[in-house]
């Protein structure tokens, strides 16, 4: 993970960070342990490093942005991993989530809209050692029911209605956290699919930028992955 980067001092921010998570409410120790461990300051621009573990989100490539390590923790929380979980990510901006989800589950599928966000991500993440997140560029709203079903489907985008096409993606008891809403009015949900039901609970509010569907008419790039054997 590009250790002669990651510094005693970053390291020392990270421990802070953790303890400042705990306490405003995640008790999932393996998403702590997690957070713990990667190096966040190495998916921001190094103007920013100074403040990567400060608890709030930053701007990356594309107008996007990378999230508040309270929200990357909640949402991971929520989602309930398993070490056996196969994770469908949809978003994957600059890759810290996957990369936090990575080190928990299985495997890590992660769909990325925006080309220069995909190239920077996958070559970021092979380079950090994540091996086990294969990332694709293509139109989140169609999922990659190929690779489907998903024991979990986290969207770190705010769409204005639930993804019908990635319901349809759950295994059995799988799980999808998603935020739902327009503009202010973002709530931050949990479905769990069982049998022919989704039962949905409400974790409140929420601000995410806009799930945007788009490339429905280009074919997920598979071969363009972040070079991880599966």
């Amino acid at each position: 993970m590009q250790k002669e980067l990651d510094t005693y001092k970053m390291r020392g921010l990270r421990s802070r960070l953790v303890v400042l998570l705990r306490n405003k409410g995640i008790h999932d120790e393996r998403v702590l342990q997690a957070i713990g461990r990667v190096p966040r300051h190495l998916f921001l621009d190094k103007a920013f490093w100074e403040w990567a573990y400060k608890d709030q989100a930053f701007p990356i490539a594309a107008d996007q942005t990378i999230s508040q390590p309270f929200t990357v923790a909640f949402q991971s929380q929520l989602l309930q991993l398993a070490h056996s979980d196969n994770i469908l990510e949809i978003g994957t901006g600059s890759g810290y989530q996957a990369s936090i989800l990575s080190l928990i589950c299985k495997r890590v599928y992660s769909i990325e809209r925006h080309e220069i966000l995909f190239k920077i991500s996958s070559e970021r993440l092979f380079s950090m050692g994540f091996r086990n997140v294969r990332c694709y560029h293509g139109d989140g709203y169609a999922g990659l029911p190929g690779r489907a079903p998903f024991d979990k489907i986290l969207v770190t985008c705010g769409a204005p209605d639930i993804p019908e096409d990635l319901l349809s993606q759950l295994a059995e008891g799988g799980k999808m956290v998603v935020p739902v809403g327009d503009g202010d009015r973002q709530r931050m949900l949990r479905i769990t699919k069982q049998g022919d039901r989704y039962i949905k609970e409400d974790f409140g509010p929420c601000a995410f930028v806009p799930f945007l569907e788009g490339m429905s008419n280009q074919r997920v790039q598979g071969d363009q992955k972040s070079r991880v054997s599966l």
